[in-house]
């Protein structure tokens, strides 16, 4: 089998086109292709004249037809043999592991880090036990629009924690920048497929789910872990993780070394493992602190900080695609936007929301968190997303491990004062944003964050260099999606957490550099950004545990 890469056809066409595009390539008649599929789809919006569908597919041809074909394209990489993407287990073969006395993985969160790990882990038979401190997704479910419709927080069920992870209000993006050789993602979108995510995921270059089909999905994949002998526990909070004593490695940093032996819970039950998967997310701050008092070395890492910001979808739409606005192929239009602004700072786009919404994301009773949510159909009238600025902090939360989540605490309680002290966020403008007064009315877009907004001044909600930074950015955007600047489009404060402000670092086995048997991964340990990366960052050290064990 061939696979061809870079045929590009007209928005308007039919699957005829494709095939005669392909065999014209090759330089035989379509008779000849014995069988085309379309591997993957994307496509190319510069000229918004002529927007093009670009599509790799592979294509089935006669033994003699395929040997030609290779002569003939020997140095050009746009048709080349078919690749192997089949999941394959980083040893020769995947273990099948006895039931025996072997003692079960822990695997300490249920997002897509902990959902993949446990998946893999129950199909190797190792029978994983999953520590979920939230809600099975249904309940989650019903608890997170509890804040949103009523303003009533559920601080153990909410968007960033329960079944499914942050990841299942969100968009549902399913791709990433990961450098994966391996196809790994290739592995965690074929899981998607079989629990029922629609099969065009395994196409389309910038795949998406939306919250709906993602919640069914993750109960399906619950069910086959069960079904292989896994456990799950909802509701159930990690108070301490148990570490003996050994001795550290010689030239690592972190403090004295351990072994994770076991996890109590918050009902006082203690769990007995020697493996222990970490995959808490960004949010976990107790956790996190936990971890440091038991003796896990962690290191403060960058993220960043910012405001959501609301178009019409139909003013995104028009910039990114011109005349082709509204095509159905095309779908709602997305955008990613950087700048890089004359004092050194970088303003960047994060987590864009075409057609969704703007939610309410806390987990901390008193405090105001925003982010972005999408359904499957990307039909809601606004487009939304995070314009956040990155901080590090050597320059900006010196001191010590944890001062990241200091900051965070400090900006989001802010944010609930400025929003009236009952989970309204402060909202404002842009025009008025960027001309520094504050806004009393609402223009033609309509806020869509639940429980509400309340008008006034965002300048006091970040600190002064971000502020500055994201009023330099914004009329550099516009430039490039003509209308972003529009004085009607709304800011809404505040965003923190776009990743998590810690790292607990790990060493090429994948394990704590100070504590063996615990495997930090995902985005609470920040190894990943998103469902997919964080999926793969799942399975990977799902494969170092197995290893372990054989060893």
């Amino acid at each position: 089998m061939l696979r061809l890469s870079e045929i590009k056809l007209p928005l308007d066409h039919n699957s005829a086109d494709l095939s005669g595009a392909v065999a014209e390539r090759l330089g035989f008649v379509v008779q000849d292709l014995l069988e085309l599929t379309v591997f993957k789809r994307s496509y190319d919006a510069r000229k918004k004249h002529k927007i093009l569908l670009i599509y790799q597919v592979d294509v089935v041809l006669s033994e003699a037809h395929e040997k030609a074909a290779l002569k003939k394209f020997a140095s050009q990489p746009t048709v080349r043999l078919t690749p192997d993407t089949r999941y394959q287990f980083v040893a020769e073969n995947p273990p099948n592991f006895p039931a025996g006395d072997q003692q079960r993985p822990i695997i300490i969160g249920f997002g897509p880090c902990g959902l993949l790990a446990a998946l893999l882990l129950a199909q190797m038979g190792l029978k994983p036990i999953v520590i979920e401190r939230g809600a099975e997704v249904r309940q989650r479910t019903k608890d997170t629009w509890e804040l949103w419709r009523q303003g009533k927080l559920n601080t153990e069920s909410n968007v960033q924690f329960g079944e499914g992870g942050a990841g299942t209000f969100s968009d549902g993006k399913l791709y990433s920048q990961v450098k994966d050789k391996r196809h790994l993602g290739r592995k965690v979108l074929e899981e998607f497929v079989k629990a029922g995510a629609p099969e065009e995921i395994l196409s389309l270059s910038k795949p998406h789910i939306g919250t709906f089909k993602l919640v069914k999905m993750v109960e399906t994949m619950r069910g086959e872990i069960l079904r292989l002998g896994g456990e799950i526990r909802f509701d159930s909070k990690v108070e301490t993780l148990h570490r003996e004593a050994v001795d550290a490695d010689k030239g690592e940093a972190g403090s004295e070394g351990g072994q994770a032996t076991a996890v109590t819970l918050s009902n006082g039950e203690t769990l007995y493992s020697r493996h222990i998967v970490l995959a808490v997310g960004h949010s976990a701050r107790d956790s996190f602190e936990m971890l440091l008092a038991e003796g896990v070395y962690i290191e403060a890492k960058p993220f960043s900080i910012g405001f959501r910001i609301e178009h019409p979808q139909s003013v995104i739409d028009r910039a990114r695609f011109g005349e082709q606005a509204g095509h159905p192929i095309l779908g709602a239009a997305d955008y990613k936007l950087v700048h890089h602004c004359a004092d050194g700072r970088s303003v960047y786009s994060f987590c864009m929301c075409p057609g969704g919404t703007v939610v309410a994301a806390t987990s901390e009773e008193g405090r105001v968190v925003t982010n972005g949510m999408s359904q499957y159909s990307r039909n809601e009238r606004n487009a939304n997303a995070a314009i956040v600025v990155g901080i590090t902090p050597q320059q900006d939360y010196p001191g010590n491990v944890l001062a990241g989540i200091d900051l965070q605490r400090e900006l989001e309680s802010l944010a609930y004062q400025l929003g009236g002290a009952d989970y309204r966020a402060p909202a404002q403008l842009v025009g008025d944003f960027l001309e520094n007064r504050a806004s009393t009315e609402l223009g033609s877009v309509e806020p869509s964050y639940q429980p509400g907004v309340s008008l006034g001044d965002l300048s006091k909600a970040l600190p002064d260099f971000a502020i500055a930074a994201i009023r330099e950015a914004i009329p550099v955007f516009d430039k490039k999606i003509k209308g972003f600047a529009m004085a009607d489009a709304v800011l809404t404060g505040v965003e923190t957490r776009t990743s998590s402000p810690i790292c607990i670092r790990r060493g090429k086995d994948m394990q704590s550099i100070n504590t063996r048997g615990l495997y930090p991964a995902g985005e609470g340990a920040g190894y990943a950004g998103g469902i997919l990366s964080a999926a793969i960052d799942g399975i990977k050290v799902a494969e170092a545990l197995a290893l372990d064990i054989l060893q």
